[in-house]
């Protein structure tokens, strides 16, 4: 067995109007003048102003300062303004404030805060220092990437208008505050996008073949709650309890995939980039191809997956036991009007190509749980297309 490292070390504030005790956190740490990352979606809503309120409004005043051009799908300018705007305004931290895409926009400014000519192309490089970044705390507004509690960045980057996943321990935040209250006016459609996410999140670190107990628990767990609290949350946005399970499971979930993911990321991560699809969508409209094709090559993978959906799978033969759990996920996404195809969001056949390419060369489905071809995932996109 090789040497792996198990490692938790993320201090998470969670309840109902956790977000008040920002200013207090912010002093421990230090932080004087923050600057808040998110998106322009964002700016304006309640849960918005909620922050604002908090820190005291209007932004840009002598205490905070304000990014709120992250795409939806963070791009390297993204990161680069938000840095010179850290530098510009003297900023000694930051608070991601949003999804996925504002939380990984957020941790990789501080970055180039400190160090503005550092390649972004480099981000794999060990030898960098990474020491000194300014302290973040980071807020979700979705229950979906859990980015919240992960050590990782997923940008796109200039040169290769592809996805990078930037890894390093210095990334995590020192302080994550899930309070369910910010996240009650997220619409169904993304509250659906978003929980799919966080559930392909725990289906694929659990069967990820990475030796780590821990993880597998706490993805099962995550798989649980998901499957008892999404459609609730979906149906009634206003359910605190549902809303905050949500969040919890969708930390788990990144936890759980420092195992590291499969396949259907990376059939999700090019449709992205090149079809503009919502991360969490995508995954969703993958997954279900994509336990068919791995069940088909290792009977049985997904029996534990199928008692944490609360199915009674123990006692039945390995087939029927994936298929029970598949055909209860496919109906679990499609009653949240997950079962659409590809097509229906823009994605065509003269897609593919680029598709596979990218598809190929992304990370994710080399530590699937059966080994994957590029022909696999060509037949993958035209069984969801």
């Amino acid at each position: 067995m090789s040497l792996t490292s198990f490692s938790f070390p993320t201090r998470v504030l969670f309840g109902p109007g956790a977000l008040r005790e920002l200013p207090g956190h912010l002093k421990k740490l230090g932080v004087r003048r923050p600057l808040v990352v998110t998106d322009p979606g964002l700016v304006g809503t309640d849960a918005f102003l909620a922050l604002a309120a908090v820190l005291g409004a209007p932004a840009c005043n002598r205490d905070w300062f304000l990014f709120g051009q992250v795409h939806p799908n963070p791009i390297e300018d993204d990161v680069r303004l938000a840095a010179a705007l850290m530098r510009e305004q003297d900023c000694d931290g930051v608070i991601a404030f949003g999804g996925g895409s504002p939380l990984d926009a957020g941790k990789a400014a501080r970055l180039l805060a400190q160090r503005p000519n550092f390649p972004l192309a480099r981000f794999y490089d060990e030898a960098a220092d990474w020491t000194g970044l300014a302290p973040l705390i980071a807020i979700p507004t979705t229950a979906g990437t859990g980015s919240e509690v992960g050590r990782s960045s997923v940008i796109t980057l200039d040169a290769t208008k592809r996805k990078a996943v930037i890894f390093h321990p210095e990334l995590l935040a020192k302080l994550v505050i899930l309070d369910p209250e910010l996240t009650t006016g997220l619409p169904p459609k993304l509250t659906a996008a978003t929980g799919a996410d966080a559930l392909t999140h725990c289906i694929e670190s659990f069967t990820c073949p990475v030796f780590h107990p821990m993880c597998d628990g706490i993805a099962l767990e995550g798989i649980r709650l998901i499957v008892e609290a999404l459609p609730r949350a979906f149906r009634n946005g206003a359910d605190l309890d549902a809303r905050g399970k949500m969040l919890v499971a969708a930390a788990m979930g990144a936890v759980a995939f420092q195992k590291d993911l499969g396949v259907v990321h990376s059939l999700a991560h090019p449709l992205s980039t090149i079809c503009g699809l919502h991360h969490g969508l995508a995954n969703a409209l993958c997954l279900v191809a994509a336990m068919k094709f791995c069940a088909a090559r290792r009977p049985g993978l997904y029996r534990r997956v199928g008692v944490a959906c609360g199915l009674d799978v123990l006692n039945v033969p390995d087939a029927e036991a994936d298929q029970r759990t598949i055909e209860f996920l496919a109906a679990f996404l499609a009653s949240l009007g997950l079962n659409q195809r590809l097509r229906e969001h823009g994605v065509r056949e003269e897609h593919l190509d680029a598709l596979v390419a990218q598809a190929w060369d992304d990370p994710c489905h080399r530590t699937n749980a059966v080994p994957v071809t590029a022909a696999d995932l060509r037949q993958l996109y035209l069984e969801v297309l």
